[in-house]
C-alpha cells in the first residue's frame, strides 16, 4: 500500500499498483510536492487541478530536447524519460513552439477530423470480427484479443503498416512505456530500424495513407529525422492510449455495477461515458516530463531552474474542487475540461481517434456480451510504467 514518507516523497515500487490513493495523499498535502521517482529521481508533483491545467501551459516549464541535451547529461535525460534514442525523441511531444507549432501544423493538415470520422466503418469492421474471436474463445484476456488488436490495425493500416509487422510494435512500446534505459534503448534502435525502412519505401512509391501524406507534403515538408519522429509519435500513442481506455473503461464498470446497469439501460450515455472514463481512470498517468527553463512557481511553490516536474493527469482529474466526488465514477456526469489528454498546446492530436475507437470498440463488446464480467479468479497488475495506466491482462468471462 502506497504510503507518504520522508521528504521528498517517495513514491516507491508499488506505487502504481495504487497510483489513485498515491494521488489523493498528495493532493491532501499541497498542489505541487517533490517527490522521488520509483526509478530514485527527484521531481515535483503537481496533482491538483486547477494548478495542473496552469503547468501545461506554463512557458517556463519546457520539453524541448535540444534545450534539454544542452542542459542534462544522458543518463539523467535517459531517466528522466526524455531520450529514447537519437531522433526518435525528437518529436512534437519533446519541442516548445515555435518548433511545435509547426510540426503539429503538418501532422494536422494529415490528420484531419474527416479522416477520422471516414474511419468508422472500418473500425466497426475490425471490431466485429475481433468480436467473433472472443465470443469463440469464451474466456480470455480481453487486452490481447481485442483491446490491443484493433487499435493497432487502425493506426497501422492508417500510416501503412503491413500487417504482419503490427504485433512488434506491442512489445517495442511496452518496453520504451517502462522506461528502463536498456529495454528502451534495445526498442528504440529497432523501431527506428523499421520505420527508416518503411519511410524510404513510402518516399520510393507513396500510397493512400497519412505516412505518405506527410512524406508527400508540398508546404515545408519534414526532412527523415522529422518523419522518423512523427512516425514514432503516431505509432505509439496511437494504440497504447485506446488499448488502456477500452481495459480501464471494462474494469471500471465491473467494479461499479450500478453503473454499468445505468449504462445498460440508457446506452445513449455512452459518448458522455467515454468523458468520464477518462476523467476517472484514463489511459495516461502523467504528462511528459517538463523541467524549468528558469526559477518560476506552480501554486505557491518555488520552482528551481532546472528541476524537473511531473503533471498528474490522472490526480488532477479525480480533485474534488474541479470534479465533486472524484474518486467516484458517474457515467451520466458532465466530465468535460477533464485532462486526459493533456491541455493547451500539447493537447492530443489523436485525441478524436481515441474517442472514436472507444466508442465503437465498448458499444459492440456490450452489446454483443451485456453480462461479460472479469474473472472473479482474477489477480490484476497495472503495467509498471510511469506515464501510461493500464493493466498488463484483463481475463474476461462472455
Amino acid at each position: 500500500m502506497f504510503r507518504l514518507t520522508t521528504t521528498p516523497h517517495d513514491l516507491g515500487p508499488d506505487f502504481l499498483q495504487d497510483q489513485h490513493r498515491a494521488f489523493a495523499l498528495l493532493r491532501e498535502t499541497g498542489p505541487v510536492r517533490q517527490i522521488l521517482t520509483p526509478q530514485g529521481q527527484r521531481m515535483w508533483m503537481v496533482t491538483r487541478y486547477q494548478e495542473a491545467r496552469d503547468a501545461l501551459t506554463d512557458p517556463a516549464l519546457s520539453k524541448d530536447i535540444h534545450t534539454a541535451r544542452a542542459r542534462f547529461d544522458p543518463y539523467t535525460l535517459a531517466v528522466a524519460g526524455l531520450e529514447l534514442g537519437g531522433a526518435l525523441s525528437e518529436h512534437m511531444l519533446n519541442t516548445d513552439p515555435p518548433e511545435h507549432t509547426r510540426l503539429r501544423r503538418q501532422i494536422g493538415r494529415a490528420f484531419t477530423s474527416r479522416r477520422v470520422r471516414e474511419l468508422r466503418p472500418r473500425i466497426e469492421q475490425i471490431a466485429a470480427t475481433l468480436l467473433d474471436d472472443l465470443a469463440a474463445l469464451g474466456e480470455a484476456d480481453l487486452l490481447s484479443v481485442y483491446a490491443f488488436p484493433l487499435p493497432i490495425t487502425v493506426i497501422c493500416e492508417l500510416l501503412g503498416v503491413p500487417k504482419e509487422d503490427q504485433d512488434d510494435f506491442r512489445s517495442w512500446s511496452t518496453a520504451m512505456a517502462r522506461l528502463n534505459s536498456e529495454q528502451a534503448g534495445a526498442a528504440a534502435m529497432a523501431i527506428a530500424g523499421y520505420l527508416g525502412q518503411l519511410i524510404a519505401a513510402k518516399r520510393a512509391a507513396p500510397s493512400d495513407d497519412l505516412l505518405s501524406d506527410l512524406i508527400t507534403a508540398e508546404d515545408d515538408p519534414l526532412n527523415d529525422r522529422e518523419m522518423l519522429a512523427m512516425a514514432f509519435l503516431l505509432l505509439v500513442a496511437g494504440h497504447e492510449t485506446t488499448v488502456n481506455l477500452i481495459g480501464n473503461a471494462v474494469l471500471a464498470l465491473d467494479q461499479n455495477p450500478g453503473q454499468r446497469d445505468l449504462l445498460r439501460t440508457r446506452p445513449e450515455l455512452l459518448p458522455s461515458a467515454i468523458e468520464e472514463f477518462l476523467r476517472y481512470d484514463g489511459p495516461i498517468t502523467l504528462a511528459t516530463v517538463r523541467f524549468a527553463l528558469r526559477a518560476t512557481e506552480i501554486g505557491g511553490t518555488p520552482i528551481p531552474e532546472n528541476d524537473f516536474v511531473l503533471i498528474s493527469l490522472a490526480g488532477a482529474n479525480r480533485d474534488d474542487r474541479r470534479f465533486p466526488h472524484g474518486e467516484h465514477l458517474r457515467v451520466d456526469q458532465d466530465a468535460t475540461g477533464h485532462l486526459a489528454f493533456g491541455h493547451g498546446a500539447h493537447h492530443c492530436v489523436g485525441a478524436p481517434l481515441a474517442r472514436l475507437e472507444a466508442e465503437i470498440a465498448l458499444r459492440a463488446l456490450f452489446t454483443r456480451f451485456p453480462h461479460l464480467t472479469v474473472s472473479p479468479a482474477s489477480t490484476l497488475h497495472w503495467r509498471g510504467a510511469m506515464l501510461l495506466h493500464g493493466l498488463e491482462t484483463l481475463p474476461v468471462r462472455v
